[in-house]
């Protein structure tokens, strides 16, 4: 076999384990969800068998096949989402600050298995291809985690910034989530367009601080 062809197999690996990795990163962001959620008093997730590994339990197909695909296509970034974690609020003791822990739990999912594949990346020493997709993970965590940080709703930021609102001032921002996906997904097209990829100067330095915290970058 030819150093080049075995080059290509050596990337077509670390691609498809990373995506892997990643993939069920996202559902771990969602089981963390519903694991707090459950915690708090609500198991509405846990009935509806969202606390599960399966990754079938958590496609959407639209949000996690189709927009990707055609966004990445057409766009040339990727765009999408795994099926909402259904959570209801009422079952909570106090809805605005449970929603919020719950919410804020997902991000602190991919922050940890960042850390975690940190320390994996520190130990791989001497092999490129782990190295490789340790780094990789790492940062696609870190991204996912800081973008579902931004306070937009829906994202997972918008609910904790949520816990620190009146209640009434909470309950007009929760009305804002389908109007707060357009609008995001408005600046993410166009400063893509543009050239001005605002998001991820919002998202990056939050990234890189956390890898050269970790060592990693």
């Amino acid at each position: 076999m030819s150093i080049e062809l075995q080059l290509k197999l050596m990337l077509w690996v670390i691609k498809a384990v990373m995506i892997v990795i990643v993939f069920y990163s996202i559902i771990l962001h969602e089981i963390s969800h519903a694991v707090v959620a459950k915690w708090l008093g609500d198991d509405t997730a846990k009935r509806q068998g969202r606390l599960s590994l399966n990754p079938f339990k958590h496609i959407d197909i639209f949000g996690t096949v189709i927009l990707p695909l055609l966004t990445y296509f057409t766009l040339g970034f990727i765009w999408g989402y795994a099926k909402p974690v259904p959570i209801n609020p009422y079952n909570f003791k106090n809805p605005k600050r449970d929603m919020g822990l719950s919410a804020a739990a997902g991000p602190l999912s991919n922050i940890l298995i960042g850390i975690v594949f940190a320390l994996l990346f520190h130990l791989s020493t001497g092999s490129y291809i782990v190295s490789q997709i340790c780094w990789n993970v790492i940062y696609l965590n870190f991204l996912l985690a800081f973008f579902n940080l931004i306070p937009v709703p829906p994202l997972d930021g918008s609910k904790v910034l949520g816990m620190f609102m009146t209640d009434e001032a909470y309950l007009k921002w929760t009305y804002q989530e389908r109007k707060g996906m357009m609008i995001l997904f408005i600046i993410i097209v166009a400063s893509n367009i543009m050239g001005l990829n605002i998001i991820g100067r919002v998202v990056i330095p939050p990234v890189r601080f956390m890898m050269r915290l970790l060592g990693v970058m």
